[in-house]
């Protein structure tokens, strides 16, 4: 049988944080090495660019993110792994699927509603109301079977597959129709300080996340004031939430069950707890850090990388893309 292909992006907006890790890229090493699947992802500076960027710190950042990825397990051998911008086919298929696009589609996008809250409306570029036509363009341009997507996401990923079907019934099939891949077990790390939203790097309190290349005193500083409650005991359950959260990272880590975690640390208090959780991370991270620091001064590997995974996804964007045209009825180049 034929592998399904899966296609998921990451924007080079800074460092991941240890719930970008655990909730997003863990997984994609997982999909890679799991041979029902062809996986292929990419970095979507495009992406990035609906917000305001400093080109030289764009650029930084996507090497960054790129040595970060292969740090954590991806293996270009085993994956494609390209720089979004480096396949044109993106563009032009983004200005394809904007035409069969509808306005009011994209005005019930609620990332768009709560990113557009930031800006003035005078300041608001067209690029962040469009945004998620790119990310169809992205996802459709490689035929993809399954997008792993969390809750935030879902609502582009619908509208990704009404653009597809749209499409396939005016012009007859040519896009697969993509799914969700819902990974089963793992938790959503929230943030440090407010264990009622998702950890984010944008949270103007650093406190709030852990980033990949945080050193041990950070990552113990950021532990220690954590966000618990007056309990006193670990326990976990939605009353205690902020505790909840550093349980379910203390599991990811570790492998552990959450009741075995839970009866560790019975009777000993939050700074124990705290303390171990601070060491859990910071051993779980090195590796990663280690391997980053070799790659990220590895200009040479990293152009390689990126370069052939390019090539390989241009091949297969193309052949997408060229169907499209011709169906649509764009002369052939």
């Amino acid at each position: 049988m034929d592998k399904k292909i899966v296609f998921s992006g990451i924007q080079p907006s800074g460092e991941p944080t240890i719930g970008n890790y655990i909730g997003a890229i863990r997984n994609w090493v997982e999909i890679q090495n799991n041979e029902d699947y062809d996986s292929i992802y990419c970095i979507v500076d495009m992406h990035a660019i609906t917000v305001p960027q400093v080109p030289k710190d764009l650029r930084k950042h996507t090497l960054e993110v790129l040595s970060l990825l292969l740090a954590t397990g991806l293996d270009p051998e085993k994956t494609t792994l390209f720089i979004q911008s480096h396949v044109s086919a993106h563009a032009e298929l983004n200005w394809v699927l904007n035409s069969l696009t509808y306005m009011g589609q994209l005005n019930r996008m609620t990332q768009y509603k709560d990113k557009s809250k930031r800006f003035e409306d005078s300041s608001i570029n067209s690029g962040l109301f469009t945004y998620p036509v790119l990310m169809a363009a992205d996802i459709l341009l490689y035929q993809t079977d399954y997008v792993p997507v969390g809750e935030d996401q879902r609502q582009h990923l619908e509208l990704s597959r009404d653009i597809a079907e749209r499409f396939n019934n005016r012009y007859s099939e040519t896009f697969k129709v993509p799914e969700a891949l819902i990974k089963k077990e793992g938790a959503r790390i929230m943030s440090l300080q407010d264990p009622e939203s998702k950890m984010s790097k944008s949270d103007s309190n650093e406190d709030s996340y852990i980033l990949l290349l945080d050193n041990g005193d950070a990552i113990r500083r950021k532990i220690k004031r954590a966000v618990t409650d007056s309990e006193g005991v670990v326990a976990y359950n939605d009353q205690q939430k902020g505790l909840k959260n550093l349980i379910d990272i203390y599991s990811a880590f570790t492998n552990e069950g959450l009741d075995t975690i839970v009866a560790r640390y019975n009777g000993k208090g939050y700074g124990v707890f705290k303390e171990d959780l601070s060491e859990v991370v910071a051993e779980g991270l090195r590796p990663i850090q280690e391997r980053y620091k070799d790659l990220i001064n590895n200009k040479d590997y990293l152009e390689k990388v990126y370069k052939e995974g390019a090539e390989k996804a241009e091949y297969r964007a193309m052949k997408t893309l060229r169907k499209v045209y011709k169906k649509i009825g764009f002369i052939p180049r």
